[in-house]
């Protein structure tokens, strides 16, 4: 393993358990662990609960003697402001011409306070971008300190209400803190699986006896990835730097649903005057899920082509469904092509293969709604 890849502090744990260490985002990360496997990883996940090391992720801090949410409104398309202390949204970091910079997870703590998780192959990209709109005494804090793991699946919170009794009052994207020793805890009910479950950021070192706890629970394994990527896919959740870039807009990435009306209406934030005309007039291509008629998966760049064999489109992920037991894609197709039920074709090795659009998730999401 090259010297110059980061560890995070689990790395670790990763090797006492036998994860098979693969280079991602710069850090050194398990993508899968002995004795379960890829698919094993991924059923565990659905059935029981799985244990994931996100903590390579960025972990953001905003905080100032004003609401952040007035600066933080210019780039993020979502509505900041009449977030209550405690809530979540999933949202967009625009560029000034209305592309994605990044997605990520806005939390306000408190009044004053934001935290936001970003991801770990777009910190450098991110930081400039959040700074340049910071005025007054507003602060930003990139905490490199901290760990942050995912706890998904049926029985996480069996598992953590034993560990933190009151998370179990959470519904879906709502978070807590907890002071420990002096030390703040943050529980989010959130997760990228399309299952139940939960995210702890701890200061590190002090992880250590409640991983232990977690981890001696008959119900949780670690899980590496490979199931994490194929468990966001049958959620029908994006990847950045293959569903998500810096060319693609919120529209055309079908997340029309992170801007609120209010912020519609404003239409005060970055590239607003090409996002509202798409909301109005609908984009040329439209990010779809995809059916594959074939036993092989249509890996990310594969081409799509109509009856004519005219390019309509290219897949942007794909893989087996384990829970399916059938291979899923999604990909961006032309608007004349998007309707659920269309079949397509896809390129395969010299052989095109029919593909049926298809709606998203493709699995039922099992996330603990609120009232």
């Amino acid at each position: 393993m090259d010297a110059q890849l980061k560890h995070t502090p689990l790395y670790d744990l990763h090797v006492k358990h036998g994860g098979k260490m693969v280079v991602f985002a710069g850090f050194a990360m398990p993508v899968q662990y002995d004795g379960m496997g890829v698919m094993k990883e991924h059923l565990h996940t659905r059935e029981a609960a799985g244990l994931f090391d996100v903590s390579h992720m960025g972990q953001i801090f905003i905080s100032g003697s004003i609401d952040p949410a007035d600066a933080l409104e210019k780039i993020i398309p979502s509505d900041l402001k009449n977030m209550k202390n405690g809530d979540m949204r999933y949202s967009v970091l625009l560029n000034n011409d209305g592309g994605i910079i990044d997605d990520l997870i806005v939390t306000r703590l408190s009044e004053h306070n934001f935290y936001i998780v970003i991801n770990a192959a777009r910190i450098a990209q991110d930081l400039p971008r959040l700074e340049q709109i910071l005025t007054g005494d507003v602060i930003m804090q990139h905490d490199t300190s901290r760990i942050l793991v995912a706890l998904q699946g049926p029985k996480a919170e069996t598992v953590l209400k034993d560990i933190f009794p009151e998370a179990a009052n959470l519904t879906f994207m709502q978070a807590m803190e907890e002071s420990v020793d002096g030390h703040d805890i943050i529980i989010t009910r959130s997760g990228y699986t399309g299952e139940d479950g939960f995210e702890i950021s701890l200061p590190h070192p002090m992880e250590g006896d409640y991983l232990h706890d977690i981890l001696k629970h008959p119900d949780v394994k670690l899980i590496g990835l490979g199931a994490r990527d194929s468990l966001r896919l049958e959620a029908g959740l994006c990847l950045y730097g293959h569903d998500l870039d810096d060319d693609v807009t919120p529209i055309e990435a079908g997340l029309n649903w992170v801007i609120q009306k209010n912020r519609r209406e404003a239409a005060d934030f970055a590239g607003a005057t090409k996002i509202l005309n798409q909301i109005e007039n609908g984009t040329s291509m439209k990010r779809v899920g995809l059916l594959p008629d074939s036993r092989a998966p249509l890996r990310e760049g594969v081409e799509l082509f109509d009856e004519d064999k005219n390019k309509i489109g290219h897949i942007t992920s794909g893989t087996f469904a384990p829970s399916l037991e059938k291979p899923v894609a999604m990909g961006y197709i032309n608007r004349d092509f998007a309707k659920t039920g269309t079949i397509v074709n896809a390129l395969l090795r010299g052989k095109l293969i029919p593909v049926t659009v298809s709606k998203m998730p493709f699995i039922e999401s099992k996330t603990k709604k609120g009232a």
